[in-house]
C-alpha cells in the first residue's frame, strides 16, 4: 500500500488537496483511504459528505475516515487506571470517570498516528491518503515515533527486564506492590505501536505531497518543509501550488498578485523541480463537483527514497564521509554533537537524534562540511576500535 502524506502552511488549502487527490486516485479506479484528525470536519465539508469516527465511503472506490480523539483518549486512560490500580490505590489517588475526560493537548495527532497505522496494517486499501496538520505541527508529529521509542528505551532499558523475577522479593522488604511489571508490560507494548507508526512512516512506498499558495510566506514555508523532511530521510513526491491566479487576470487589477504568483512558481521549478498548478476557484471548493475542477493529480510516480550514503576515503584520506542531504540548510543554523553512539543533528528549527551506522561507531568525528545542500561528517576510525591489518 501507497501512503501520500499531505501538508503545507496553514491556509494553503492542504485538506481540499488531500481529498481532490484521494477523489482523483479512486476515479482511477485504486481502492482510496483518506484521512484526517481535524476536530472539525474540513474533510466533509470538501468532500460534500460528513465524516466521522467510522469510514465511511463517499465515492465508489473511496473511503474517508476522521477517528475520534476523545474516544480514544478516554479508552486509553482507562485501561491506564486499570493497570495502574495497585499503584493509584496507594497513593489514594481518585479515579476519573470515562464522562469527565476530555482530550490533552496533542491528542488529535496522536489518535492521527494509531490511525495511520492501523490502516496500514489492515492493507484493505491500495493508497492511504493523510491530511496531515499545517507543516510545523505536521514534522513535529512525523518525528513523534521516533522519539518517544528512544525515550522508552532510555527511561525503561528492555534489558533491566532481566530483574522480573527479583521483583516479588523487593515487594516483600519493601511492604508495598511494585509497580515494574505493569510498567514495563506498558512501555513494551507503546514501544511495539510506535514501531508499527515508525514502519509505515519508513517504508518505500511512504512519500510526502507539499502544498503551498504561491509567493513569500509559500517560498519561505516550502525552503523550511523541505529542510524537516530532508532531516527525517522523508521523500517528497511533488510540490502542489494551490490557488493559482489565470494569466489573463494580470489585465485587471490583479495584475500584482499575478507577477508574484509567476516569480515565486518561477523559483519553485527552479529549487523542486516540476510543479503542479490548481486554479483559484473564486470561491471555497465544497463538493466532488468542485474537488474536480481542480484538477488535482492523484498519487504520482513514486519518489527516490532518501538516502543518506557512507563513502570510504580511507585509502586515499585516511577518513570515512556520511553524506546527510539537507537542502536549504544554512551553514549558521547548522550544529554537529558527537554522543556516544549517536549524532545530533540541528539544522534550522528542527532537530534529529540520529544512531550512527555501525562502523561509524568505532570512529571520531573529524570534521564537517556543508556543500550544495549535503552536510558531509567526516570520520577518522579509532585506532584502538578498528580492526587492524594483519
Amino acid at each position: 500500500m501507497r501512503t501520500l502524506l499531505i501538508t503545507g502552511p496553514g491556509g494553503s488549502g492542504r485538506t481540499t488537496v488531500a481529498a481532490a487527490t484521494a477523489l482523483t486516485a479512486a476515479r482511477e479506479g485504486t481502492r482510496t483511504l483518506v484521512l484526517s484528525a481535524d476536530r472539525t470536519d474540513t474533510l466533509g465539508a470538501a468532500l460534500g459528505t460528513p465524516t466521522g469516527p467510522a469510514p465511511r465511503q463517499v465515492a465508489p472506490q473511496l473511503t474517508a475516515w476522521r477517528p475520534d480523539a476523545t474516544a480514544g483518549f478516554r479508552d486509553d486512560l482507562t485501561g491506564f487506571q486499570n493497570r495502574a490500580a495497585n499503584v493509584l490505590d496507594l497513593l489514594g489517588a481518585s479515579r476519573l470517570d470515562p464522562e469527565e475526560v476530555t482530550p490533552l493537548p496533542g491528542a488529535e495527532e496522536l489518535t492521527l498516528l494509531r490511525a495511520l497505522r492501523d490502516a496500514a496494517l489492515a492493507e484493505t486499501h491500495d493508497l492511504l491518503v493523510v491530511d496531515l496538520p499545517p507543516t510545523p505541527q505536521a514534522l513535529a508529529l512525523l518525528s513523534l515515533p521516533e522519539e518517544l521509542r528512544r525515550y522508552l528505551r532510555r527511561l525503561l532499558p528492555p534489558e533491566r527486564q532481566a530483574a522480573r523475577a527479583l521483583r516479588p522479593v523487593l515487594g516483600r522488604l519493601a511492604g508495598v506492590p511494585m509497580p515494574a511489571e505493569w510498567l514495563y508490560d506498558t512501555a513494551g507494548r507503546w514501544d511495539t505501536e510506535l514501531a508499527a507508526v515508525e514502519a509505515v512512516l519508513a517504508d518505500r512506498h511512504t512519500a510526502v505531497r507539499l502544498v503551498a499558495e504561491p509567493g513569500p510566506a509559500g517560498t519561505d514555508a516550502l525552503r523550511t518543509a523541505a529542510l524537516g523532511l530532508a532531516l527525517r530521510a522523508l521523500p517528497v513526491e511533488s510540490v502542489l501550488a494551490a490557488r493559482v491566479l489565470p494569466e489573463d487576470a494580470a489585465a485587471s487589477w490583479l495584475a500584482g498578485p499575478v507577477a508574484q504568483q509567476r516569480k515565486a512558481l518561477e523559483e519553485w521549478r527552479e529549487a523542486y523541480g516540476p510543479v503542479r498548478e490548481t486554479a483559484h476557484l473564486g470561491r471555497d471548493p465544497r463538493g466532488t463537483d468542485d474537488l474536480t475542477a481542480l484538477a488535482v493529480p492523484g498519487a504520482g510516480a513514486e519518489p527516490a527514497p532518501v538516502e543518506w550514503p557512507l563513502t570510504d576515503h580511507i585509502a586515499d584520506d585516511g577518513v570515512l564521509v556520511w553524506h546527510l542531504p539537507l537542502p536549504g540548510a544554512v551553514r549558521e543554523e547548522l550544529d554537529l554533537v558527537r554522543r556516544g553512539d549517536e549524532l545530533v543533528v540541528n539544522a534550522g528549527p528542527f532537530r534529529r537524534i540520529v544512531p550512527l551506522p555501525s562502523a561509524l561507531r568505532r570512529c571520531t568525528v573529524d570534521g564537517a562540511a556543508l556543500r550544495d545542500g549535503e552536510l558531509r561528517v567526516r570520520f577518522v576510525p579509532d585506532p584502538a576500535l578498528w580492526p587492524r591489518e594483519r
